[in-house]
């Protein structure tokens, strides 16, 4: 049977994909080289183009998350290479950018600086934003800082990015960035542990472990950062973390632990607390 816009939603919807009417669109545009929003339900598609759907069909019943296939997705207003070696960029991460972008704004910050950079699409974002910052991006993956290397040079950003190969476990991790910043921005690692088990397997079986696992209780990588971010920022500098679902108030207690001032807590669209501020 010859491969239709409708025949490939039903595919998708009997894969059970959240979104199979954007999925379908997605996959039909890569199939002819075009954007997703040219996309109709009325789309011809060549035998030639029928033979790459369904090889991409073939991957998605697997649970290959989309973006893995494809090889790119938008975040925020880009599109950015992606892939095995880094966490698929999610909407709820575009909080943490529109949070750190109005502080940017605001305050006429200067430095940025990403923990766990992984595809660079928040740090990069940033950069793609305000031409006139600087940012650095550190990760322990050398395969993630390759291609946040080549999102950076996508974006026309690679001159104002530096991208860092570091373990902020490292006791000499500050010392290696070599400088103090205005904003540090994360996205850490926070699910607990005994819970990767039970994640969906587009995450579990295609995310790194080392991008999704945050300890016994998921919050070992916000108590290491919060630690270490005095000696990273300037005097009046913020710390911006992504939280996971009820994680938000137990991050804020951490930062005020360590010296910081907890400014906001920015709920997503579904009210669940997503981004916490603070300020040195």
């Amino acid at each position: 049977m010859a491969l239709s816009f409708d025949n490939i939603l039903q595919k998708l919807t009997e894969i059970g994909v959240e979104s199979p009417r954007l999925e379908a669109r997605m996959l039909i545009a890569e199939a002819k080289g075009i954007e997703t929003c040219e996309v109709s339900a009325f789309v011809e598609i060549s035998e030639s183009e029928e033979q790459k759907i369904a090889d991409m069909l073939e991957q998605r019943a697997k649970h290959r998350p989309i973006d893995k296939i494809l090889g790119h997705r938008e975040f925020y207003k880009y599109d950015f290479l992606c892939g095995d070696d880094v966490l698929s960029p999610r909407p709820d991460t575009e909080i943490l950018v529109e949070s750190a972008a109005k502080l940017i704004f605001k305050n006429e910050l200067k430095t940025v600086l990403e923990l766990g950079v992984g595809s660079g699409c928040v740090l990069l974002s940033l950069l793609a934003d305000f031409p006139y910052i600087y940012g650095v991006g550190a990760d322990i993956s050398p395969k993630a800082l390759d291609t946040a290397k080549r999102n950076a040079s996508r974006l026309g950003v690679e001159n104002r990015a530096k991208l860092v190969l570091a373990d902020w476990d490292d006791d000499n991790f500050a010392a290696k960035l070599g400088q103090k910043f205005d904003i540090i921005v994360s996205n850490p690692p926070y699910i607990p542990s005994n819970d990767i088990a039970f994640l969906a397997p587009e995450v579990r079986d295609f995310d790194p472990l080392m991008a999704l696992d945050g300890g016994k209780t998921g919050f070992d990588a916000y108590e290491r950062i919060s630690a270490i971010a005095p000696d990273l920022l300037k005097d009046e500098g913020f710390l911006l973390f992504e939280a996971g679902i009820n994680q938000a108030q137990k991050i804020a207690e951490i930062c005020e632990k360590n010296g910081f001032k907890v400014l906001n807590i920015i709920k997503d669209l579904a009210g669940i607390e997503r981004c916490v501020i603070a300020k040195k």
